[in-house]
């Protein structure tokens, strides 16, 4: 089974938020996700973002490949940079 982190779109029309999501990537946008890692808000000014760091690189190592958006958030809130670190020193 593959295993993607990627955005799963909340919110009224026209008011978007989403939620970091693990699923299965066979499986639909808005479907049912295997866990929750966090949120991104697109429409504050600046957007905001909140991801559980320690449940990310447990995912991360495991397999699951992030989309280049979630790759985007997971960088700037310094995860990717642990994964790298935990990845190349063992």
């Amino acid at each position: 089974m593959a295993v993607k982190i990627r955005l799963k779109r909340m919110g009224a029309k026209k008011k978007p938020s989403y939620r970091i999501v693990v699923s299965d990537s066979r499986s639909q946008r808005d479907s049912r996700a295997i866990e929750e890692l966090g949120y991104y808000d697109p429409t504050t000014n600046p957007a905001t973002y909140k991801v559980q760091e320690e449940k990310a690189l447990l995912w991360l190592e495991k397999g699951a490949i992030p989309t280049p958006t979630v790759k985007a958030l997971l960088n700037r809130a310094g995860v990717m940079a642990k994964h790298e670190a935990l990845k190349n020193g063992k």
